[in-house]
């Protein structure tokens, strides 16, 4: 492994370590704010912690590259590829985490953070769509998946609770934001987009929020540890370090690591807010963890 794919892959770690607690975070916040609101304050957060890192990374781009040390970075600092890398991504995420943040109402934090790293199997099942190939144990991915999930989700028969099937929706759509960030990361700056797409994700946020919800200044303030932490390290930090990390990555290599969230979450949720899991739903996201390393092993045959 060259030390490229070494530091994105360290970036990609840390992404996946910052999301993981950022469950137990997002459910804490749900006891005094509703789901729009927290979205909608954290990505506006995000955007504006963002706002001096870009300020401060121009400089030393620039002062890097006028001194000889390296050739400034061949990627798009402002235009029509940014703006809409921007837009898609925030369009996405806005999506992924509302369902993300209603969902987490309705379950338990390790079981949000298995059922959202079905993004995983997602992503090169996508893939279908552009003619690539899939290795026959993706497929038996699959198969240990859905065994997972009716372990994990089917408390009754074969019931799928409200919050469980929201995360499922939740995992489809941060599987969309993985290839869109795959198609935009080399072309543009990636600090920038990040900034984007969290004021887009966070205008559409407040606007749902004033329109469902009845926000409030005092409950906002009430929730500031679990909405700073979202804003600053799971928005500023997390999802700039993804879309960094992206870059040059395989996206299924990338949703590999970032599926390490889902084993944080699990152990965060233990430690952090008391959750426990009955033997049934520790079979499930076992099955879920052992199908999420086999669709991600090396395919001999070659698309």
């Amino acid at each position: 492994m060259n030390r490229f794919v070494l530091r994105q892959s360290f970036l990609l770690f840390l992404t996946a370590l910052i999301w993981g607690v950022a469950f137990a975070a997002q459910s804490a916040g749900m006891d005094y704010v509703g789901p729009f609101t927290y979205n909608g304050v954290r990505c506006i957060l995000g955007g504006l912690v963002l706002l001096p890192c870009i300020a401060l990374l121009d400089r030393i781009r620039d002062r890097r590259a006028a001194d000889g040390e390296e050739a400034a970075a061949p990627v798009e600092r402002r235009g029509k590829r940014l703006l809409a890398g921007g837009l898609c991504c925030g369009l996405l995420l806005f999506s992924a985490s509302s369902f993300q943040q209603i969902g987490i109402q309705y379950t338990t934090v390790g079981k949000a953070g298995f059922l959202t790293a079905m993004y995983i199997l997602l992503v090169p099942l996508l893939g279908l769509f552009v003619h690539k190939r899939v290795g026959l144990q993706v497929w038996i991915g699959v198969l240990f998946a859905v065994c997972g999930l009716y372990l994990l989700c089917m408390k009754e028969g074969f019931f799928l609770g409200r919050g469980d099937a929201l995360m499922l929706v939740c995992a489809a759509i941060f599987s969309l934001h993985i290839l869109v960030v795959d198609h935009f990361s080399p072309m543009v700056d990636g600090v920038r987009m990040s900034c984007i797409q969290f004021w887009v994700c966070g205008i559409l946020s407040l606007i749902c929020s004033f329109l469902f919800e009845e926000p409030a200044i005092p409950d906002i303030l009430a929730a500031w540890l679990p909405v700073c932490y979202g804003g600053i390290m799971s928005c500023g930090v997390a999802y700039t370090l993804q879309i960094v990390g992206q870059r040059g990555m395989n996206p299924t290599v990338a949703s590999l690591i970032l599926s390490l969230e889902s084993v944080v979450s699990v152990v965060a949720g233990f430690l952090l807010l008391h959750q426990t899991m009955s033997g049934r739903e520790v079979a499930g996201c076992f099955m879920m963890a052992m199908a999420i390393v086999l669709a991600q092993l090396p395919n001999r045959n070659k698309a």
